[in-house]
């Protein structure tokens, strides 16, 4: 059985436009400029984009693991969980970070 990608309406932007979206109304939310009507409006359509998006991702991650559990396929390269942390240069007392 393969798992099908999230339905979606044919009018539907992509991944990358529903993201933009989703951060102009984060911004706008942030803003505080907008009416209390407006800024309800916005967020359940950013709830909507949020869900769509994560279930794109959740599809897009189960594809990628049939992918690296298929027949003879080895498995990826381990990946750091996060960047490496870099080293604060030494400073002289009184000197500010920047």
């Amino acid at each position: 059985m393969t798992a099908k990608p999230p339905a979606t309406d044919g009018d539907a932007p992509s991944f990358e436009e529903a993201l933009a979206r989703l951060e102009t109304i984060v911004e706008e939310l942030e803003a505080g400029s907008l009416t209390l009507e407006q800024s309800i409006t916005r967020y359940e359509e950013g709830i909507r984009l949020s869900r769509r998006l994560t279930e794109t991702l959740d599809h897009v991650e189960k594809r990628i693991e049939r992918l690296v559990e298929a027949p003879g396929a080895s498995p990826p390269p381990p990946t750091p969980a996060s960047p490496p942390a870099r080293e604060a240069p030494d400073r002289g007392e009184g000197e500010l970070p920047f």
